[in-house]
């Protein structure tokens, strides 16, 4: 149970709808995310669901299925039928690459965050939730074949830059003209390449804006004019 005392007031209030239920009622299962970030996220899915937008969800990189549950719980809630995909390589992290080079996060090495499919598929059983559609691959291999039509919400939590790169890349086709996309560590020192990775697609991307809620990138089209 989160204790929405620390927050104080104005996260009671801003909360006080769906995706703020569930973040009283249900634990964070790791340490890999915390409450600012999950508000943040399922706020802005739920934005998106209350909006009636249709379309499909992807997540790439999910570990043992922290946030995908709680995606989960909130596409139930309002009856979602589109599809959700999730994508790891359940193997860990892979190797850096200079652009990932930080001294605050030596602690982020290759194979670190290993986490076996079996786990994310017990957590949801444990739940009592009906599992996504996994992808299991590192997400260089992956194209945009891989990913559904319309995806109208996207979480990336790759790490390094040629994770959110490929991420990007695998599905910028695919986007849904009202797409939201939501980067992890954006704002992490601890992992640079994150930033590194969505600031240069943004730089070719101008459609789109982008603004900072905790670590988190938060990417949606520019208003119409």
């Amino acid at each position: 149970m989160i204790n929405l005392s620390i927050f104080g007031e104005v996260f009671i209030i801003k909360t006080m709808n769906i995706a703020g239920q569930l973040l009283t009622k249900y634990p964070i299962i790791s340490d890999q995310v915390d409450t600012k970030e999950l508000v943040a996220l399922l706020r802005e899915l739920e934005k998106t669901l209350r909006r009636d937008a249709t379309g499909n969800i992807v997540e790439f990189g999910c570990y043992v299925g922290t946030t995908s549950l709680f995606i989960r719980r909130l596409l139930d809630a309002y009856d979602f039928t589109g599809e959700f995909h999730v994508y790891d390589s359940f193997a860990g992290l892979p190797e850096k690459t200079q652009k990932d080079n930080s001294a605050a996060g030596d602690q982020f090495k290759a194979g670190e965050l290993l986490a076996p499919r079996k786990t994310f598929v017990q957590n949801f059983k444990k739940a009592g939730l009906k599992s996504p559609i996994i992808h299991k691959g590192w997400f260089s291999d992956f194209t945009s074949d891989d990913v559904p039509e319309n995806i109208m919400f996207a979480f990336f939590d790759g790490d390094f830059y040629e994770s959110i790169v490929d991420s990007f890349r695998v599905c910028e086709s695919k986007f849904n003209e009202d797409a939201i996309i939501i980067v992890d560590d954006y704002a992490n020192e601890a992992l640079p390449g994150a930033a590194k990775a969505t600031d240069e697609w943004l730089k070719v991307n101008r459609q789109f804006t982008v603004r900072t809620e905790a670590s988190l990138a938060i990417i949606s089209s520019c208003p119409k004019t």
